[in-house]
């Protein structure tokens, strides 16, 4: 099920060719990235870049036909190089970014695509002024069950959504330069934003900064529709275990989805009827409770899928806009989160989109 497109006019021939790219910062998302490009049969890795020199070596060892750099700069500088695959802090996305953009760089952006919705706009605007695909790492929307999630919610078998209930807690990591919200939150977000085909239009955030005092290491948010439908998602790193989980409650089904089981899509089949009363106290529910189906999901492993499109839109020339607008939107939401919670989770509207208003600008033009 692919995220809309709109095709690039550009002049670049990279049709017949493995895509050179480099992958800057080896942290954590970094490494993943780098194991799964080293078997893709559409790319090659060719520069590596970390400013932690002991890091860098490490990995310049590992895959020793790469250039390894600890400067940014020598990346931009190499007419051969294609692509940029962006791991380093959130805080950081936005100046790199900019600067890969402007040296005509395709660039794939670890999610939040960057620190501000104003910062997540421009990069929009430059990539699409520059001719140059841009994405960002939302993994969790190429996993083969959010797939098949997606597949029911749009034919419908749910019925009226209710509610969605999501959990993403763990013990750690935790943070140095943002808060439980900015480091798990993108997930849930991205996945409500695909998933339900609709935008928040309120939040309300509480969080606590339990262990280091300014960083909140637990967060709970309630959004809103103008649907009526209602999310509440949890976000801790202070829990006992590690939990992703996810429940869509509709009028005729319920989905669990539950990342780390061996079933990872749970149908259940069971709701609840009202009947309208037909004299004064009268009050009467029926409870259904049908069949729970775990469906066929199908196999890829989800950063190598996300790694392909991203290397199908630069070979295909286009703009994954829908990918786009989930990536803005993500960033808006955040700061809506976090503005509720510095205000004790006072109700947030959450603005206009700014992937609608980038369409209809560049409609008028």
């Amino acid at each position: 099920m692919a995220l809309g497109c709109m095709r690039l006019v550009t002049g670049n021939d990279l049709t017949d060719r493995r895509l050179n790219v480099a992958v800057v910062g080896l942290g954590y998302w970094g490494p993943n990235r780098l194991r799964v490009l080293v078997d893709n049969d559409e790319a090659a890795v060719t520069h590596i870049c970390d400013l932690d020199a002991e890091r860098l070596t490490r990995f310049a060892q590992r895959h020793p036909t790469t250039n390894a750099s600890p400067h940014f700069d020598d990346l931009l500088e190499d007419d051969g190089l294609d692509a940029i695959l962006l791991a380093t802090p959130v805080f950081t996305h936005y100046a790199l970014a900019k600067k890969a953009l402007e040296a005509g760089k395709h660039l794939f952006v670890e999610k939040p695509l960057a620190g501000s919705s104003c910062e997540a706009a421009k990069l929009v605007l430059l990539a699409a002024e520059r001719e140059l695909v841009l994405r960002c790492g939302h993994t969790f929307l190429f996993s083969p069950a959010v797939r098949a999630i997606k597949d029911l919610l749009d034919r419908g078998e749910l019925g009226e959504l209710y509610f969605v209930s999501s959990s993403r807690v763990n013990l750690g990591l935790h943070q140095q330069d943002m808060s439980v919200v900015w480091d798990l939150g993108p997930h849930d977000f991205s996945l409500l934003l695909y998933l339900l085909d609709q935008r928040p239009t309120w939040v309300s955030a509480n969080g606590r900064d339990s262990i280091v005092k300014g960083v909140p290491d637990v967060a709970f948010l309630d959004l809103g529709f103008d649907s009526g439908l209602l999310a509440n998602i949890e976000l801790s790193w202070l829990a006992p275990s590690k939990l992703r989980r996810t429940v869509i409650v509709g009028s005729e089904k319920m989905v669990l989805y539950d990342d780390s089981s061996r079933e990872p899509v749970r149908v259940f089949d069971q709701g609840v009827v009202y009947e309208d009363p037909e004299s004064f106290g009268q009050y009467q529910l029926s409870y259904r409770t049908g069949d729970i189906v775990t469906p066929r999901i199908d196999t890829g492993e989800p950063i190598d899928l996300e790694m392909r499109a991203f290397f199908h839109d630069i070979a295909q020339f286009k703009i994954a806009d829908r990918s786009l607008d989930i990536a803005t939107d993500v960033v808006q939401l955040i700061e809506s989160a976090e503005s509720s919670m510095e205000n004790q989770g006072e109700k947030t509207v959450i603005p206009a989109s700014l992937g609608r208003e980038r369409r209809a600008t560049r409609a008028s033009d």
